[in-house]
């Protein structure tokens, strides 16, 4: 019976593939011949369907684009990012879109070991700091067995400093580790979805406007109460706004 389920729900796996793929091709289609409304129909049909890639969020973002919808194209450019970080494209693709927002937002420099941490830490993923961690592990264990079980001093005193270094570099790759892990957790950008948006100094309608924001905005989302999200902006800004004028880039 399980057998039977799982050739089932393999089957239905591929019939699924089948028809984004025909979805995506028919949406190229539509891009290429200037229907751009009607190829975005083809590529949220697509998305409905819970298959999502780099190129289906760039051609959505490509389309959005073309019909000056500021919001959604930057959008869809950056979850297109979040899945192809190094994609020339894509950044260059997000550049022209976000020139066509209102808000000019300044960004707080960082310096000194701040700085040099935190590109330290993003220079890798989480799991691909946790790989150098367990490969780190085995390479001390060998080291160590080596050194244990060495007879001459030249050996024991190479397979020692190795274990020792080895060791080190393990520390140091679980703080960058659990660094990445705890940016990662807090980092939740948004993109500003409302024409225009009121940015409040407290969670409510009666609270002074703070400033205002304009779509295609990114945000960080710091914290929320009730319909309300506190926001904060790349200069340092932070407020409150309505939860519908602004989308998630939710990670996948």
């Amino acid at each position: 019976m399980k057998k039977l389920l799982y050739i089932l729900s393999f089957l239905f796996s591929l019939g699924l593939f089948a028809q984004s793929d025909a979805l995506f091709k028919q949406g190229n289609a539509l891009y290429n011949e200037g229907k751009y409304a009607e190829a975005i129909q083809k590529y949220d049909a697509i998305l409905n369907t819970k298959k999502h890639s780099a190129d289906l969020y760039y051609n959505l973002a490509n389309a959005h684009y073309k019909l000056n919808n500021i919001a959604p194209s930057i959008f869809y450019y950056e979850k297109a990012l979040q899945l192809a970080p190094k994609d020339k494209d894509i950044k260059n693709n997000l550049a022209f879109a976000k020139n066509m927002t209102v808000d000019a937002i300044g960004v707080v420099p960082e310096v000194g070991f701040s700085k040099l941490f935190k590109s330290i830490t993003h220079s890798m993923s989480f799991d691909a700091w946790a790989k150098t961690a367990v490969v780190l592990v085995f390479l001390f264990v060998i080291l160590f067995l080596i050194y244990y079980f060495a007879y001459t001093t030249v050996r024991k005193r190479l397979t020692f400093v190795g274990s020792t270094i080895s060791l080190i570099l393990l520390c140091v790759s679980l703080v960058f580790a659990f660094q990445k892990y705890a940016l990662d957790k807090k980092d939740k950008p948004a993109i500003v979805f409302a024409q225009e948006t009121q940015v409040k100094s407290e969670p409510n309608l009666r609270s002074e406007e703070s400033f205002r924001l304009h779509e295609g905005t990114k945000v960080q989302v710091i914290d929320s109460v009730d319909n309300w999200r506190k926001i904060k902006l790349s200069d340092g800004k932070t407020g409150w706004l309505a939860s519908e004028d602004i989308k998630t880039l939710t990670a996948f």
